[in-house]
């Protein structure tokens, strides 16, 4: 993975363009993106100090174009300009599939783990305040047995909570997004706990006029669903 890095800087920027207008609002959602897809819960500053979430690593097709796409989890983004978050990449460039995992917190570009991921590996994500802005980043691939923790200095507000399929940001710009598999997250917690996700907490990725990902009705437990590619004709 060391390639793609030393020739794109590849970042996850908080929400970009969040709107709600009359076409989307007409289908539950309560928002809509240029580069994220899934769910997200707000409080008031200080609410969430934990958040995690599991996640099966979707396959990518064949573009003929650079594609990116990531499935992460993350504190804040939502309502502010900050942002802490860890998940795995998935995109086609240079004429074949890349997966990897990585982490990263605004305005710092994503740190790539140096660990192996493969489509379809069953990934466990955890972010938790352990003190004064202090938080543990760890992310586990249950499939390929292995584990990574850090610990990073963090200021954020901690009023959002996300888990997301995005579209990343590489070079500056919103990638295009990869076609990828229906994406999976299960086992949500914020704080510990079910987010009791609700359809108006979801949100739909939009380009170019055109809805291209949008997230399933959660389970009847409120925290699991599924972020599906779409194909506009």
């Amino acid at each position: 993975m060391n390639d793609k890095q030393n020739s794109n800087r590849v970042n996850h920027p908080c929400l970009k363009d969040k709107s709600n207008s009359n076409k989307f609002q007409s289908s539950g959602f309560g928002w809509s993106s240029t580069n994220w897809s899934g769910y997200t819960i707000t409080g008031k500053k200080g609410a969430f100090n934990r958040i995690a979430g599991e996640w099966i690593v979707p396959y990518v097709k064949s573009t003929s174009k650079p594609s990116y796409s990531s499935a992460w989890i993350g504190i804040d983004g939502f309502k502010n300009s900050s942002l802490i978050q860890t998940g795995t990449g998935h995109e086609f460039v240079n004429g074949r599939a890349r997966y990897y995992a990585w982490w990263e917190i605004l305005p710092d570009v994503e740190t790539v783990i140096p660990l192996p991921v493969s489509p379809g590996d069953h990934i466990k994500a955890n972010i938790t305040k352990v003190g004064r802005n202090k938080w543990t980043i760890t992310l586990r691939n249950l499939s390929r047995n292995w584990i990574f923790r850090t610990l990073q200095r963090y200021t954020g507000p901690q009023n959002s909570g996300e888990w997301i399929m995005e579209a990343p940001e590489v070079d500056g710009s919103i990638a295009k997004l990869a076609r990828v598999s229906p994406t999976c997250f299960y086992c949500c917690r914020i704080n510990g706990k079910s987010p009791r996700l609700t359809l108006n907490m979801g949100g739909i990725m939009v380009q170019n006029n055109a809805t291209i990902a949008v997230p399933s009705c959660p389970n009847h437990r409120g925290d699991s669903f599924t972020v599906k590619r779409t194909y506009p004709k």
